[in-house]
């Protein structure tokens, strides 16, 4: 394969060459011309050099850059053709990199990788989170302190794919963000011996919850504790939600939790109730409470039933109005009826000697149904 050049850009210039790319992408300078031989070297690896035209174009008025040396590391770890040029397209900053990072970042995610071919199935997905050289050793520092919590090699790496940015700071803030969650899942009377598992499954469903401050999940709980809830009821709340409760926010559930009771006129009592079987109160933004509540009206369901099966809101307006007008196609008024009809995820209906029956389907994912018990 035929190389190019023979040392990478510095990061200046890299990031010089990126605040460039519109002006590159749209009216090359009268010295900016592509690099014809990066072009060709491209060419022959059957990349579409359209692709990183429209979106990464100035990487090719780059002169130093390593084609066949990027394109030979992906082979040897077992990338065909075909896939060597989709990460090519997607990620062309990858041919900036330096041979010896992209095999040290090969060495490094290999620690993490059952084999190579799950390796090339990562950067095939996520090119641009491996090829993510220039905080090597804090992608390091990260991974043995995540090994020390004793989560497992998938679990890791999974979090260094969909995450990268968390791998690339420095360990001692992904250390403090955990110690609060570990803390909080603790004070809250969370059981030791399954705080492992609470904890992959937190960072499995929003690995992005790394990012947010420490501070935010301590103002969250101090904020419900305020409203009523009781530690075991803080408890529930927070394995329900897993990694979405750091997504929440005081001004955004307080906001949310007034325009529910306000509809419903319930109680607080019965609003932290409602609050604790459906934790999408605290979750959906007011507009799109908003509107499932209308659809709900708007099918002549009561607010009473509303609040005996609050989940009924888990589901969009469209899904609704979809079941609700199948069941009435089968003698079913969800008017009188239970609203449990409708719950669920994916769900057939059929009535059989005057009763309703669902079948139940393979269930899709859903981030607030409701957990088998209080800490799972």
């Amino acid at each position: 394969m035929l190389r190019i050049a023979t040392a990478s850009l510095c990061a200046y210039c890299r990031r010089r060459a990126q605040i460039l790319s519109f002006r590159f992408c749209s009216t090359p300078s009268a010295s900016g011309v592509e690099n014809k031989l990066l072009v060709d070297a491209l060419y022959d690896l059957s990349v579409d050099i359209r692709k990183i035209r429209k979106f990464k174009g100035w990487v090719l008025f780059q002169s130093t850059v390593y084609v066949s040396e990027t394109a030979g590391l992906l082979r040897d770890m077992g990338a065909d053709g075909p896939v060597i040029a989709r990460v090519l397209e997607q990620h062309p900053e990858a041919i900036l990199c330096r041979p010896e990072d992209v095999r040290a970042q090969r060495d490094l995610w290999e620690s993490v990788c059952s084999n190579r071919r799950d390796l090339v199935g990562i950067i095939e997905k996520f090119p641009a989170s491996f090829f993510t050289v220039t905080h090597h050793a804090n992608q390091k520092d990260n991974i043995h302190y995540f090994q020390s919590l004793r989560l497992n090699k998938r679990i890791i790496s999974k979090l260094m794919a969909s995450a990268p940015q968390s791998f690339s700071r420095p360990m001692e803030q992904n250390q403090e963000v955990v110690r609060t969650l570990t803390e909080a899942y603790l004070g809250l009377g969370g059981d030791q011996g399954n705080m492992k598992i609470w904890l992959q499954k937190l960072l499995t469903q929003n690995p992005f919850v790394l990012m947010k401050p420490p501070e935010a999940i301590v103002e969250n709980l101090d904020f419900l504790r305020d409203r009523g809830f009781t530690t075991e009821e803080l408890l529930r709340l927070i394995s329900k939600l897993r990694g979405f409760f750091s997504e929440l926010s005081v001004d955004g559930m307080r906001e949310t939790l007034a325009y529910s009771q306000d509809v419903l006129q319930c109680t607080d009592s019965e609003l932290r109730e409602i609050t604790l079987k459906c934790p999408a109160l605290l979750y959906y933004p007011t507009p799109i409470l908003a509107d499932r509540f209308k659809g709900l009206l708007g099918a002549g369901i009561s607010m009473r039933q509303v609040m005996d099966t609050p989940t009924v809101l888990e589901l969009t307006t469209q899904i609704v109005l979809y079941r609700i007008q199948k069941l009435r196609s089968l003698g079913y008024d969800i008017r009188t009826g239970s609203l449990e009809a409708l719950n669920g995820t994916k769900k057939d209906f059929e009535v059989s000697h005057g009763r309703l029956h669902l079948r139940q389907e393979r269930p899709l994912f859903n981030p607030v149904a409701p957990l088998k018990g209080p800490e799972e």
